[in-house]
């Protein structure tokens, strides 16, 4: 089978295609707030997502959605963008040398879900697509995304069909794809002043153009909507779930980990920041609620520890002993 290493060179998106993109990210935005509201409603709550269509100064503009203070979702945001960017920041240059002097489109949906309930993982997922042009060249262009789960009262069950469900999206693209891409997560959502993973990992990908532009659209398709089946039965076994006092304090102990990471180190935040991006929309990723306790100490056969000593551990989620 195909692997990622002995692929056809790359052929180049034109207007028609970035267009059937952004198709696709509205449909799937709008598919995934449809389907978490159920989720609030099948546990009596009537949150719903609040839509901010929004423009920008230097070109394009965004769909923001966000549900705040529901049943089952205590933050969510869903976020289009599709925007427009004459002067690429120095970062990205200084990691891609021949994107100086381009001009640069990027389109995507990013999302990231805090759930009430500590039981219920903290999600996240984004899909997304980059083209530079410069007058007399092709277009530089490739596509990026990914999810990952952040647990806080985790079992192996929800941990192993996660991984399933992303193995079996990858398979169909070649056999070494899904282990590419879970390392590669596992790599990247790291705190490294901590030394601690974020979560239990997913999928991680980015400057994908080594397949044809088709292969790779339906790579990202097949990414953004294997998001939404690996993530409803983990809610749907989990939100209704009790907990207590002392177990929700920990989940706003582990959100500060969360929040650290996204503004130390995430990309798309950094990305957004440095090319005047809507704060709004930018920051949305952060929960309402997070906790910065000093030192604490949790029993050793507790499940406070055993997160950080088991579940938060690079594994082969997909072969366990």
């Amino acid at each position: 089978m195909t692997t990622l290493t002995d692929l056809p060179v790359a052929s180049y998106p034109n207007t028609d295609d970035v267009q059937r993109v952004r198709e696709f990210l509205l449909d799937l935005q709008a598919r995934i707030c449809a389907s978490l509201e159920q989720q609030e409603r099948l546990s009596g709550g009537t949150a719903e997502f609040i839509i901010d269509d929004w423009q920008r100064a230097e070109g394009g503009g965004g769909r923001s959605r966000v549900l705040q203070n529901g049943t089952v979702i205590e933050k969510g945001g869903v976020m289009f963008s599709h925007i427009n960017i004459s002067k690429l920041p120095a970062s990205a240059t200084a990691r891609h040398p021949e994107l100086a002097g381009t001009t640069a489109q990027a389109l995507g949906v990013s999302l990231v879900i805090h759930p009430k309930n500590p039981n219920v993982p903290t999600s996240h997922a984004n899909v997304r697509l980059f083209v530079a042009e410069k007058e007399g060249q092709a277009p530089i262009w490739w596509f990026g995304g990914g999810f990952d789960l952040t647990p806080f009262y985790p079992n192996e069950e929800d941990c192993i069909a996660w991984h399933e469900s992303a193995f079996d999206l990858c398979q169909p693209f070649g056999e070494n794809v899904y282990h590419e891409h879970k390392q590669w997560c596992d790599d990247y959502f790291y705190l490294k002043h901590r030394d601690e993973q974020r979560g239990i990992g997913g999928l991680f990908f980015d400057d994908l153009n080594q397949w044809d532009f088709e292969t790779c659209f339906a790579y990202m398709q097949a990414v953004g909507n294997g998001y939404l089946n690996a993530i409803l039965p983990i809610f749907q076994k989990n939100q209704d779930k009790p907990y207590t006092e002392a177990q929700r304090e920990f989940q706003l102990y582990r959100r500060g980990r969360y929040v650290e990471f996204n503004l130390v180190y995430d990309r798309g935040t950094l990305f957004g920041l440095q090319t005047g991006g809507r704060i709004e929309s930018i920051l949305v990723s952060l929960p309402n609620l997070a906790g910065w306790s000093y030192r604490p100490e949790w029993d050793e056969d507790s499940a406070e520890k055993r997160l950080t000593d088991y579940y938060l551990k690079p594994r082969d989620w997909l072969n366990l002993k």
